[in-house]
């Protein structure tokens, strides 16, 4: 991989519009993989980034809905709910030996993904960002709001990839983003994991942001963050309750999460690949999980 490596961004929303911005503004070269409209949209008109922590700024991008060239990596930004479908857009054969960065929620992507592609070039990675994907008007292309003061990526990769992953990790920290290499996958995953499943499930549950969630609903914060802790403890990820109760804090009051946006818009939630693999990880490993359990029953049974 060069010091400028060639990135593919499947699913330039939120998250993948904001660093396929980012990368192309550092000099990346960046194919963006959508649908035609979407395609259409990002070359004609670029990305435009919303951001107090980058500025507001806009960025040219190469699209396609399909991939036709090589790239050095290719970072996964769908949500869950729509992986399967979005990942015909990246045959493996043109894919050939590029890194995969998955970005997606959950825990289980990982082992779907390496069913498809070389397992030891699936080198999986966590986001912590709010960052949303707007209505455009005429002419503005793809508009990414940026609202987290941070935006911050773990990187784990098998040792035979290892210089790779680092020489993304420093193309992504160039282009701005506060990246790191680690090398536990699973504590990795499982630390997003206990910090995201509370955050999503009770702030989609009642409706409220995290300033709200993280004062009125606080004993209910604290039992689910306790939850996901014990679990992946018992998956083999030393998780640290407090730690994820202390970055709720570091949220605007009135951020989001983006299962609660997907459930304001009447799209489908991740809740399966959250919740409901929280669920069946809890149940393998015999941890009692009563409110996460509830409140995903509550939002809609998926897993329970």
């Amino acid at each position: 991989m060069t010091n400028r490596p060639t990135v593919a961004i499947l699913g330039p929303g939120g998250v993948g519009g904001l660093l396929a911005a980012l990368l192309s503004r550092s000099g990346h070269r960046v194919i963006c993989l959508a649908r035609e409209g979407t395609a259409e949209a990002l070359r004609r008109d670029g990305i435009q980034v919303r951001s107090g922590q980058f500025e507001d700024f806009h960025a040219g991008v190469a699209a396609d809905t399909e991939l036709r060239e090589p790239v050095d990596a290719c970072l996964i930004t769908v949500k869950h709910t729509t992986l399967d479908a979005a990942l015909t857009r990246v045959p493996p054969a043109v894919l050939g030996d590029a890194l995969v960065v998955p970005l997606l929620n959950g825990v289980e992507h990982p082992a779907s993904l390496r069913t498809r592609y070389a397992p030891e070039l699936v080198a999986p990675a966590t986001i912590r960002v709010e960052s949303t994907r707007v209505r455009a008007g005429d002419g503005e292309g793809v508009v990414i709001e940026h609202g987290s003061p941070f935006t911050e990526i773990d990187l784990a990769g098998a040792g035979t990839v290892r210089p790779r992953v680092d020489a993304l990790a420093s193309a992504l920290t160039a282009a701005g983003v506060t990246a790191r290499v680690v090398d536990d996958e699973t504590a990795a995953l499982w630390a997003k994991m206990a910090f995201l499943a509370p955050f999503a499930l009770l702030t989609t549950r009642y409706g409220v942001p995290i300033g709200e969630a993280r004062t009125r609903y606080r004993a209910e914060l604290q039992a689910l963050v306790a939850e996901a802790a014990e679990v992946g403890r018992a998956c083999g990820a030393p998780v640290d309750p407090a730690g994820s109760l202390a970055r709720y804090d570091l949220f605007p009051a009135a951020a989001k999460s983006s299962m609660q946006r997907d459930a304001e818009a009447g799209r489908a939630l991740e809740l399966d690949a959250i919740g409901g693999a929280l669920l069946r990880a809890a149940e393998r490993r015999g941890v009692a999980v009563p409110v996460t359990a509830r409140l995903v029953r509550e939002l809609g049974g998926a897993g329970a």
